[in-house]
């Protein structure tokens, strides 16, 4: 039999519950701290909570566990299970009517792979032509920059021989070039010595003119010599710049 509480005044008139009631007569205690201090705590809540929860717990891991095993049972179940044997009754149904196509057709599928396919028109629907002519377009030109590109290729262990061909032709280019300048500048100076030649000319030829008349000879004039020796030096200079 439960022992009775010695705090609660209704049960005996002990020492403890006269006290209770006096304090209560005297407001000193309310009945309503008595009822409080009578309530369980709340750790045995907690302590239930924590149960229910490994509780939960276990079972979740159970039926984890289950879960695991059905899953194997189904990856190696045994391949006479009837839904496997109906997947292979499909698959071998549908390569045995393959199978009856193609042997219906043997005689254009030899014929078909008889003949060679280059030099044969493959038949387009009229939707798809514009997207053809673009793709041979396209086609010629990665043709011709892979023709490129492997000419590149080709031409790289060439390329210091080139270079040092280049570097000859521009060395000659600029004696060339500076050739030409000279000949440039012989070819002026000569022209202004022609012009001053011929201004003089008309007066030479009449003063030699006169002395004929008179009798005397006339030795050589020195402008012809000078004349003669431009004039070859143009020539000379010409000879070299094409040679």
């Amino acid at each position: 039999m439960a022992a009775a509480n010695p705090w609660d005044p209704a049960t005996a008139l002990n020492a403890a519950g006269l006290l209770l009631g006096h304090f209560i007569t005297s407001e000193l205690v309310t009945q309503e701290m008595l009822n409080i201090s009578k309530k369980s705590t709340s750790c045995f809540v907690n302590f239930s909570r924590l149960q229910q929860i490994t509780d939960i717990q276990a079972e979740i891991y159970q039926k984890n566990l289950e879960i695991e095993l059905l899953s194997l049972e189904k990856d190696a179940a045994d391949v006479v299970h009837p839904s496997f044997l109906a997947q292979k009754c499909h698959s071998l149904q549908s390569m045995n009517n393959h199978l009856e196509a193609v042997l219906k057709e043997k005689r254009s599928l030899r014929q078909r792979l008889l003949k060679p396919i280059c030099q044969g028109n493959l038949p387009i629907e009229a939707v798809y032509h514009r997207y053809i002519v673009h793709l041979l377009e396209l086609a010629v030109t990665f043709i011709e920059r892979l023709e490129d590109h492997l000419e590149t290729i080709r031409n790289i262990p060439y390329l210091d021989a080139d270079l040092k061909k280049m570097s000859t032709a521009l060395a000659k280019m600029d004696i060339l070039v500076t050739e030409t300048e000279e000949l440039a500048e012989n070819i002026l100076k000569w022209r202004e010595q022609q012009k001053e030649v011929s201004s003089h000319i008309p007066k030479i030829l009449a003063e030699k003119n006169s002395l004929h008349k008179h009798g005397v000879i006339v030795p050589p004039l020195p402008l012809t010599s000078n004349v003669q020796s431009i004039n070859a030096n143009v020539h000379s200079s010409l000879y070299s710049a094409h040679s």
